[in-house]
């Protein structure tokens, strides 16, 4: 039986009701996060909270849990639910007001969503092993407030639709200046000689965790140059190797970019010292 968390309930799925007039579902007024559980370990729960809670107070969102809080859920829906591999859906919405308006409303209480989702086994640091994607290139049409992980997500589902009806797994988007910012699911690298590259955090793309602490053990434990700075056109296709990652894919090889290799066509080598380095570290932030 599949159990949610709703409202400071626990409760089979099929009985989670949320009112019509909820914000959350009028205006996608609400943040969400995802937080990946192999068998009942999680992979960066604080700044997955911290994360969160950012996002709470830019759009003024009040909620009084605190980590433990969260964290005690978050547990306790990966017991009921199983214990395997699965990802954590968290929603905070405004809450529920009695007049479809667009102004805030005061004295609302937020509501309070999760649920959980099995995701695939961890990714292992294995060249034959690794699923490698196939993307398309689009111009960034969303808004410019990405850095927010609000639950309006209309933008990033038309993007990736764009690229899933032809075929591909993920699209690379580009801002008017022609600078890669992320795709429509997951943050962007790319790879030139041994030097592992992506776009600054700034209002075009999400502070990805993944991002986070892939950055963080690459610069702790490897001897691989990283830097954080702007990305062409044109550095994208030239890049040896490309990567997406997110909660749910870790670091994933793209190995084509609108038909056309990347690099030699191959999952490659920086990849894999990559990836090894994220699965040795992944629990410990």
């Amino acid at each position: 039986m599949n159990w949610v968390y709703l409202n400071g309930e626990y409760m089979p799925a099929k009985h989670a009701r949320i009112s019509p007039m909820d914000r959350g579902f009028l205006f996608g007024d609400g943040i969400y996060e995802v937080i990946p559980s192999y068998g009942g370990q999680f992979v960066g729960f604080k700044p997955h909270i911290e994360r969160l809670n950012q996002g709470l107070a830019e759009v003024e969102i009040h909620l009084d849990y605190d980590v433990d809080k969260w964290r005690d859920i978050c547990a306790q829906l990966v017991r009921k639910n199983g214990n395997g591999n699965l990802g954590v859906y968290l929603h905070v919405s405004r809450g529920t007001s009695p007049v479809r308006y667009h102004a805030y409303p005061e004295d609302v209480t937020p509501t309070v969503f999760a649920y959980t989702f099995e995701i695939p086994p961890a990714p292992v640091a294995d060249k034959n092993k690794a699923k490698a994607f196939k993307v398309k290139t689009l111009s960034d049409l969303r808004w410019q407030r990405c850095h927010i992980k609000s639950t309006a997500l209309l933008g990033n589902v038309m993007h990736f639709q764009a690229g899933y009806k032809q075929g591909f797994d993920e699209v690379l988007l580009f801002n008017n200046d022609d600078m890669l910012t992320e795709a429509a699911a997951c943050n962007a690298f790319v790879i030139s000689d041994d030097c592992v590259i992506t776009p600054p955090l700034d209002n075009q793309l999400l502070p990805g965790i993944t991002r986070f602490i892939l950055l963080d053990v690459l610069k702790n434990y490897s001897s691989l140059t990283v830097k954080e700075r702007p990305v062409s056109r044109q550095e994208v296709d030239d890049a040896d190797e490309v990567w997406i990652t997110s909660s749910t894919k870790q670091v994933a090889p793209v190995v084509a970019i609108d038909g056309k290799p990347v690099g030699n066509g191959q999952v490659g080598d920086v990849w894999q010292i990559a990836q090894k380095l994220f699965s040795e570290h992944q629990f410990d932030y």
